[in-house]
């Protein structure tokens, strides 16, 4: 099956249902299983990628219940006494199923030396092959005591406080920093985390920082963001969190409402600059908006509304270190601009879920204008696009945002690995057909010969 695109200059109008954020959601999970009573989290995440954790957390002996639109989390030691099967993970096995969940890798890789008996940590088949040796190195340094061929899931945890300590950590993947300091607070000693190098994508690493002392559990930290300090010994205390809109989903919307005349409602988000929020993405608002995107907050609803007849937008020169996830979006909605933009400092984006500057060149197919520098992406903006058959790398956000420049294409355009978006967006094709998108997932035509009379839809 595959993703059909068909474009359109048609206006954009209606409402978008934007959901929690993932990120937060993560966090607010593993703290709340960390601290022993109950905490309260309000907002619920379809993602799968939070599904994956949240099954890890419950084989762990986390009890996690969905009570309306809120988690209801009773945590404490992990313990694997209690029957659980969960997605994959299994208490009895010792095994947690991360699924293709790098944050849920990365985070509880090391939190597994916390359980009561050895843990394996396994993935995906092709996530089986995602080496995470830097991470791994740091948590041996912690004295977390594991097993792993070629520095791949799976991974053998021991169960043995790690001693602290001194421990230096590339700063490639904010990843890698968050679990060495979700860790530490449960160390025997003082643990000293120093990032060696540059410090990529520092506002998730903020955000960790901000929501562990919300959960009670103190982190000090130096004024370069290369060095963190944390007392051993400590105790997380149980918390009530509001989960926020996850501005990173928002983003798709927003990019396809600015490519096209547009009126359309952000149900669930009230917020229009970075200022506002402590999304990790968040400076897409201000992008977008210095891009020449008009939003207003909604009087009746009090949400964002995007309403315009058709907008010339901007060329963008930025850094992309400190946000790698938004260049697939921020690359389409360059494809539409009227200049060149600059994107620098890429190289870690190469490193995600896919090389996700090579998968966005595939633009250049729709007859878009991009050229890898290596250190620099440079996109200079198009009249026009036409239909052609991409790759979506099995990448949620490379999918999402090819398939939202592709609607600007003339004709047809088919993407592979049509529910990637599941990943991170559950609703994504939902929502963006809402508007008057047309998207959908369709089986590959058969010939007469194998007695076929064409293509059809799938429900998504």
């Amino acid at each position: 099956m595959q993703l059909f695109v068909t474009g359109t200059t048609s206006p954009l109008s209606g409402e978008l249902h934007i959901p929690v954020s993932k990120y937060h959601a993560h966090r607010a999970l593993v703290l709340a299983s960390l601290s022993p009573g109950r905490s309260v989290i309000h907002g619920l995440s379809e993602t799968r990628q939070v599904v994956w954790t949240i099954g890890v957390l419950r084989a762990l002996g986390t009890r996690i219940e969905i009570v309306g639109d809120s988690y209801v989390v009773d945590g404490g030691p992990y313990t694997t006494t209690e029957h659980v099967l969960d997605h994959g993970s299994s208490s009895d096995e010792g095994l947690l199923n991360v699924g293709s969940s790098g944050t849920t890798l990365y985070f509880m890789t090391g939190l597994a030396s916390l359980a009561d008996k050895p843990i394996t940590l396994t993935g995906m088949k092709y996530f089986r092959r995602r080496p995470i040796k830097a991470l791994l190195t740091a948590l041996g340094e912690m004295g977390v005591e594991y097993e792993s061929t070629n520095d791949c899931p799976p991974i053998t945890v021991q169960p043995r406080r790690p001693r602290g300590g001194r421990v230096q950590i590339a700063g490639t993947l904010s990843q890698w920093v968050s679990g060495l300091l979700l860790l530490a607070p449960f160390a025997e000693r003082e643990t000293t985390i120093e990032v060696v190098g540059e410090l990529n994508e520092q506002p998730y690493v903020e955000l960790t920082v901000s929501m562990m002392r919300h959960w009670g559990l103190t982190v000090e930290v130096s004024d370069d963001w290369r060095t963190f300090t944390i007392p051993a010994g400590q105790t997380a205390t149980p918390a009530e969190y509001t989960i926020p809109p996850d501005i990173g989903s928002a983003a798709f919307g927003l990019a396809a409402a600015a490519i096209r005349p547009s009126d359309v409602l952000f149900r669930g988000m009230s917020t229009m600059t970075a200022a506002e929020t402590d999304h990790p993405e968040a400076e897409f608002l201000d992008l977008v908006a210095a891009m020449g995107l008009p939003m207003a907050i909604d009087p009746d609803s009090g949400f964002v509304r995007v309403r315009h007849d058709g907008i010339e937008l901007a060329p963008l020169d930025i850094d992309c270190q400190p946000i790698p996830d938004l260049l697939p979006v921020l690359s389409t909605l360059a494809t539409f601009a009227r200049g060149t933009s600059r994107f620098r400092n890429i190289s870690h984006i190469r490193l995600k879920e896919s090389d996700r500057v090579n998968a966005m060149l595939q633009l250049n197919r729709l007859g878009g204008d991009l050229v890898d520098s290596g250190e620099e992406l440079r996109i200079t903006g198009v009249d026009s696009l036409h239909g052609s058959p991409m790759s979506s790398f099995n990448d949620h956000r490379v999918l999402m945002s090819l398939a939202i420049a592709a609607t600007r294409a003339e004709g047809r355009s088919r993407l592979t690995y049509p529910r990637a978006y599941r990943i991170s967006y559950p609703t994504f094709l939902q929502e963006m057909t809402r508007v008057g998108l047309e998207m959908d997932i369709t089986a590959p035509a058969r010939t007469e010969a194998d007695g076929s009379h064409g293509s059809h839809s799938i429900a998504s």
